[in-house]
């Protein structure tokens, strides 16, 4: 009996050995991985590295272009938020820098999503809609970035024109799937309510809008 207890706990401590061993090389690895993805300008959360290097690398344009990834506690009626960083904001355009404001949690109709949560492709789908946001600012002047400002806090219809123009630059630029995705994770998730779905319906492009967009881009 003492020598199978000797032996099972032997058994026992080389597994751990070998899981802790496989954890180490794991993560070996995948600092090897995101040290050869390389990003230009860019402060990205370790979290989301992964996710951010695949959306940003459908937007060549973007590629110098200063834009910090930070997480928020809390964004009101929204899980991203991208804007012009205000010390930027009156400088050339093409000198600009920006936020894509991230919140690490968020609260819908009483249903509580942590990003380290949220689906792969859905929370890429979500970075490419902020970086589509961005790819429309990046033209406009600082008076009528802060027009736009005004417009967007009082117009609803001026909401959904933004989100749509955010969402069109994300399929035209290949990100049709993610953006797919997102929408399939709002509307088919059972616990949110009919109120919230019929906003992202009203707000963004309907999935057969977004096809119709693919098949356009698939023509040419």
């Amino acid at each position: 009996m003492i020598l199978w207890s000797k032996t099972y706990v032997t058994i026992i401590i080389s597994i751990l050995i070998s899981l802790l061993n496989w954890n180490n090389l794991y993560a070996q690895n995948k600092m090897k991985q995101k040290d050869t993805l390389k990003f230009e300008n860019k402060i990205v959360p370790d979290e989301i590295w992964r996710e951010t290097y695949i959306a940003l690398s459908h937007y060549p344009e973007l590629k110098n272009t200063p834009i910090e990834f930070k997480f928020k506690k809390e964004i009101q009626k929204s899980f991203m938020q991208a804007q012009p960083k205000i010390s930027g904001l009156l400088k050339n355009k093409n000198k600009r820098s920006y936020f894509v404001l991230i919140s690490e949690q968020i609260e819908i109709e009483d249903v509580v999503f942590d990003v380290k949560n949220v689906p792969s492709e859905v929370l890429i789908g979500w970075i490419g809609h902020e970086l589509g946001h961005i790819m429309d600012y990046r033209d406009r002047s600082a008076i009528n970035m802060l027009w736009f400002g005004i417009k967007y806090l009082t117009s609803k219809k001026y909401i959904q024109e933004a989100e749509r123009a955010a969402d069109t630059y994300a399929v035209n630029h290949g990100l049709g799937k993610y953006i797919i995705a997102t929408k399939d994770f709002i509307l088919n998730h059972t616990h949110l309510a009919d109120t919230y779905k019929a906003r992202i319906k009203r707000l963004y492009l309907s999935q057969e809008e977004i096809m119709a967009l693919i098949d356009e881009i698939d023509e040419d």
